[in-house]
């Protein structure tokens, strides 16, 4: 079942959990479908004008129907006492240590995610509403010695693959939901609450898009439009070596004559977002546009973001977070 559901890519170590049990309750739909759609035909036919002229007030006094209700309780009970509540709780209880995690905090606002890192002393520092402003959407402090270290970016969340991510998740304004679809993560951002949230990814981002990835077929004018949504997930390069199209840049129209003038007859390409940060929310008039991005990064790829990082800061560090 699960691979006729439209599901995206699964990156986290739940995932599996958590598509299994969607199957489950997809094939417990199509039975329900198939078994009351059968029972609807059977009473159109058994009860149909022609053999029944008069109304019947005694009625049918047999109890199928009762035990294939009974049945299907039963199954609900089952899956949600077996499987939905030990995952849920699993997912609620069995956190992983802070020292052995990726530990983020993530804000949301209208319309736009914050995304707030501790820096090398793990400790986050403090913030402050009087200072919020648009250079520092989240008041941090900065003369708390505790803030010198930490990083801050508006929709870009980076977390090193194979390693739990914690996210306290909360918002500034209304309701919004965090949603990583890749990662089976959804969790509302209520406002006055900080809510715990957790996943471990287990496949980086160009692992993801080459996943995705789908061949072409370059025919001139006939080229499918799907393509022109869609990213290279590697560098093309034309007969004379140079770079027709870069990896991660998205196709265009106006690329196709010189990519099959380089002797290409079939690109693969991916969907131009693989890991997006979506508000599951309506959360006011610019819903449309709160979207931000997930980057799942190797190890040294995370140690080197987050280098480039620390050296924007307004102050001299050297330090790299754990």
């Amino acid at each position: 079942m699960r691979e006729f559901l439209p599901l995206p890519v699964d990156g986290s170590a739940h995932g599996l959990a958590i598509d299994n049990m969607l199957a489950i309750i997809h094939w417990l739909m199509l039975a329900l479908f198939i078994g009351w759609g059968a029972f609807f035909v059977y009473t159109l036919i058994r009860f149909r004008q022609k053999r029944n002229p008069t109304a019947d007030y005694v009625g049918v006094k047999s109890h199928v129907s009762s035990y294939l209700e009974i049945a299907v309780a039963l199954f609900e009970a089952v899956l949600l006492i077996g499987f939905a509540v030990p995952l849920w709780a699993k997912r609620v209880n069995d956190f992983p240590g802070e020292k052995d995690a990726t530990v983020v905090r993530v804000v949301a606002e209208q319309f736009a995610w914050n995304v707030h890192y501790p820096g090398a002393d793990g400790v986050f520092g403090r913030t402050n509403i009087s200072l919020i402003s648009d250079d520092n959407p989240l008041g941090l402090d900065r003369t708390d010695p505790f803030a010198k270290d930490d990083i801050t970016t508006i929709n870009q969340l980076h977390v090193p693959v194979g390693k739990p991510v914690i996210i306290r998740l909360s918002t500034k304004d209304v309701i919004h939901s965090f949603n990583l679809p890749t990662m089976r993560v959804k969790q509302d951002a209520i406002p006055g609450q900080v809510i715990p949230l957790w996943f471990t990814p287990i496949k980086t981002t160009d692992q993801l898009i080459a996943e995705m990835a789908e061949p072409f077929q370059l025919n001139g004018d006939a080229t499918s439009p799907k393509l022109f949504e869609r990213i290279a997930i590697r560098d093309f390069a034309g007969k004379d070596s140079a770079v027709i199209l870069k990896k991660g840049d998205v196709f265009s129209a106006d690329l196709v004559k010189p990519l099959m003038d380089a002797g290409y007859k079939e690109i693969m390409a991916a969907p131009n977002v693989t890991t997006e940060i979506a508000c599951a929310q309506l959360c006011g008039l610019g819903h449309y546009r709160m979207r931000g991005y997930l980057s799942v990064d190797s190890k040294e790829a995370y140690d080197a973001w987050m280098k480039d990082q620390v050296s924007q800061l307004p102050h001299d560090s050297t330090s790299v977070a754990p």
